[in-house]
């Protein structure tokens, strides 16, 4: 709205973007939130266009400021220095900052703030200003000036809310300077840099000699200070700021523009990261409402460490985080192993770098690390056998209430009242129970190669499907042979396994059950019969377990009740991962239902800012339109590598035509001789590889190929009868396609990293499931090159 008034107080309701410009009117909304602003006033636009009309830019400097302004000015003006700060009608926008455009005058006392705001009006008309509105589209700008008292600063600097470089969010940068910030702001010295995540500071770079400029209470104190102007604004933001007398001041406010949708938590440290395993489960990019679910059930961060992380969309585990727990309460070999066991041996020469902290901060964080598993693990050993008794019925209800919710406001109590509780709760319990067995099978099937040799020990392992065939993960590809041969109708196979699929855990994604043709899409049964392969492999497990009572009667009977165990804890994590997944059904359909009843796509939204708007915000929408850019920017490059140490940036690998898909080390390691992974389940065969990279071009799979991936979930099963073996550039011996292969009996090969690179579609190979390796052969059945 327009004034006619020539100065305003700094808070004056009246203090918008027409009459004071871009930073003045951000300077009024942080006072009138009750920031710690400097007091001051505003000289307005028409104080300028008053003393503008008519003038040429060349003649600002000799005009006198007319006696009606001047004496509004000195009237307002306090006691003691003071700085004056352009602000243009065109500045501080949450599209275009022009920062550094614009004059400032700092130490002004007196009628000397008059000369120093006509310099303010004439920084409007500088070539370079001009320029940049013109490179910009801006054809209208007009000048007003804010008056401040000047703060004596010990130190000052700049704060961003987000990380200006990498993009992140969840990362809050401090640049800290002694004394006053104006060189810093210009880029004069070098400032301490403080980051903030998760509540922990660290320091990035050298702080100066003799300690940094603020102590770590003090970068906490001020990055809750900027957490206040990023919820006043609801955007990132960069702040100026100064502190002295131990308080601080806010200087001004803008949004960060330019600040591009970066997924990608590689470059928050030096940090080995790994997604084998969670690529099966995940195995494409992730939307934010996707990557907000999971990082709700991540396990807490370590001394401010994650545990997960985002890399270009996709999920992560950060290894590091993971063995200095271990390493810390004295178990690292045993957690070594255990990680090899869950997401498969490291490529050679690689190093798992430890977390920069001190050895006791360890220990602590660990502790309380493990303390947060144990309570799940109580917490699933508890619940889960009520919970998965009355899973699908509750999923049912929800969905049902979901349906129904006429209004966000509606939609928004269901939250409240059923679904924050279905995540927070249920699922984490599912979640615990998927991740549990981890180990168990190692030692049993030590003892077993020990007792029996490696292929009666794999044959002995099968058989957790049981006699009801109850095993999750065979669920859909069993029911679906059932299906084709008239033993169960369409209906009941979408209510029992309609929420199973290639990329389940997406909510994005639409489920099979939500439609009609899915099950048409399927490619033809034109293999063999999955309960002829189970059949089949019951029998070479009752021979080997005759073999195994004949050679070891006495410890027959104890090895058995091991095995029974081993196939019923087998059994329970699928029921549970099937579950979890079954939730996140849920999930989906209250964001489907969100997007309905506000008209947004709120998939790429996390679940926080979409409960914000549901509660009518409407701050969070502005953010979509960048993330959805930055979405399908990820998703038009391949894979990542499985392993990744260090910075990456997935846009400059998928550009390398020399690029790895098994690792990526910044610290520069050497790549491995051979196409070798992990045994996944145990067995010699060779035949032609069929090289596919999405399961939609499943049909291309001829029986007695092998096949070629980079990841297989719970969506690839319909195709494994027709496989002569399986090989993967993902996974490890608990991946979905290790214990589908092993059930079915065909040899697996997992966790290669470069067999997609190094196989071609129609090459002959040799996998020998029992070794983890994959061998080329030359047309006379010999290894190429012999």
């Amino acid at each position: 709205m327009g004034t006619d008034a020539f100065v305003l107080p700094l808070d004056d309701p009246g203090a918008d973007l027409d009459a004071v410009g871009g930073k003045g009117a951000s300077l009024a909304a942080l006072v009138r939130a009750g920031l710690p602003v400097p007091g001051g006033f505003h000289v307005t636009t028409h104080a300028y266009r008053v003393f503008a009309d008519g003038l040429t830019p060349e003649g600002f400097a000799a005009r006198p400021v007319p006696p009606v302004i001047a004496s509004a000015i000195l009237a307002a003006l306090p006691d003691g220095p003071v700085a004056v700060r352009s602000s243009a009608t065109a500045e501080d926008l949450p599209d275009l900052s022009f920062a550094g455009q614009h004059d400032t005058v700092l130490d002004v006392r007196g009628e000397d703030v008059l000369d120093a705001v006509k310099r303010c009006w004439a920084s409007l008309w500088t070539e370079r200003a001009v320029a940049y509105r013109a490179r910009n589209g801006v054809t209208d700008a007009a000048m007003a000036v804010v008056v401040q008292e000047l703060v004596p600063a010990d130190a000052a600097g700049v704060l961003f809310t987000a990380d200006p470089v990498t993009g992140a969010r969840d990362e809050i940068v401090v640049n800290a300077a002694p004394g006053l910030g104006e060189a810093l702001v210009a880029g004069e010295v070098t400032p301490d840099t403080y980051v903030v995540s998760s509540g922990v500071v660290r320091s990035d770079g050298d702080v100066r000699s003799g300690g940094g400029v603020l102590d770590e209470r003090q970068v906490l104190e001020l990055a809750a200070l900027g957490a206040r102007v990023q919820d006043l604004y609801g955007v990132p933001v960069d702040v100026e700021w100064a502190r002295h007398d131990g308080r601080f001041a806010i200087l001004q406010a803008r949004p960060i523009t330019a600040l591009a949708e970066v997924w990608n938590d590689s470059l928050r440290g030096d940090y080995l990261w790994t997604c084998a395993n969670l690529g099966e489960a995940v195995p494409s990019v992730m939307t934010p409402a996707t990557w907000s679910a999971a990082q709700v059930l991540a396990q807490p961060a370590i001394g401010g460490h994650p545990t997960t992380g985002n890399i270009g969309g996709r999920f992560y585990l950060n290894l590091s985080a993971a063995l200095a727990v271990g390493t810390a309460v004295g178990l690292g070999g045993v957690t070594r192993r255990l990680a090899e066991r869950v997401f498969g041996r490291l490529p050679e020469g690689v190093v798992v770098p430890g977390l920069p902290m001190p050895r006791l901060a360890v220990v602590r964080a660990s502790v309380a690390a493990l303390a947060s598993f144990a309570r799940q693990n109580r917490e699933y050993a508890k619940r889960i056998g009520g919970l998965i008794d009355a899973a699908p019925a509750r999923a049912a209800h929800l969905r049902a209430r979901i349906a129904a919710a006429t209004t966000p406001a509606e939609l928004r109590a269901l939250w409240e009242s059923d679904l924050d509780a279905l995540l927070r709760d249920d699922i984490r319990v599912y979640d615990a129970g998927a991740r549990s067995v981890v180990g168990a099978d190692a030692r049993l099937r030590r003892t077993l190669v020990r007792l029996v040799g490696e292929q009666d020990a794999t044959a002995l392992l099968t058989g957790a499907h049981g006699a009801a065939g109850d095993l999750a993960s065979l669920g859909p590809v069993l029911a679906l042979a059932r299906l084709r041969r008239g033993e169960l109708d369409r209906e009941t196979y979408l209510r029992d396994w309609g929420h199973r699929f290639a990329d389940e855990y997406e909510l994005s994604a639409p489920r099979p059950a939500e439609d009609p043709a899915w099950l048409d899409r399927l490619p033809a049964a034109d293999g063999p019969d999955p309960e002829d392969l189970l059949a089949r492999q019951a029998a070479a497990r009752d021979a080997a377990w005759r073999r195994l009572v004949a050679a070891h009667p006495r410890r027959a009977a104890r090895i058995g009740r091991r095995l029974a165990a081993f196939a019923e804890s087998t059994r329970g994590r699928e029921r549970a991962r099937s579950e979890m997944v079954r939730g996140f059904g849920v999930l989906r359909s209250f964001l489907v239902r969100a997007a309905d009843l506000t008209g947004h796509d709120v998939f790429f939204l996390s679940l926080t800012e979409t409960l914000a708007v549901l509660d009518g915000d409407r701050r969070p929408v502005a953010a979509i339109p960048a993330r959805r850019r930055a979405y399908e920017r990820y998703r038009s490059l391949p894979p990542y590598p499985t392993v990744i140490r260090g910075r990456f940036d997935p846009e400059a690998w998928a550009a390398d035509p020399d690029r790895r898909t098994d690792v990526h080390d910044a610290s520069a390691a050497p790549p491995p001789a051979a196409v070798a992974g992990f045994p996944g389940a145990a067995g010699v065969v060779e035949g032609v590889a069929r090289v596919l990279l999405s399961v939609e071009d499943g049909a291309a799979l001829r029986e007695g190929e092998v096949l070629v991936t980079t990841v297989t979930n719970i969506g690839w099963t319909p195709l494994f009868p027709r496989a002569a073996a399986v090989v993967t550039d993902v996974g490890a011996p608990l991946s979905h396609a290790a214990i589908v292969a092993r059930e079915l009996g065909i040899p697996a090969v997992v966790g290669c990293g470069n067999a997609t690179t190094r196989i071609r579609t129609g090459d002959r190979v040799r996998v020998d499931g029992g070794r983890g390796t994959v061998t080329r052969l030359d047309p006379g059945g010999r290894a190429a090159g012999e």
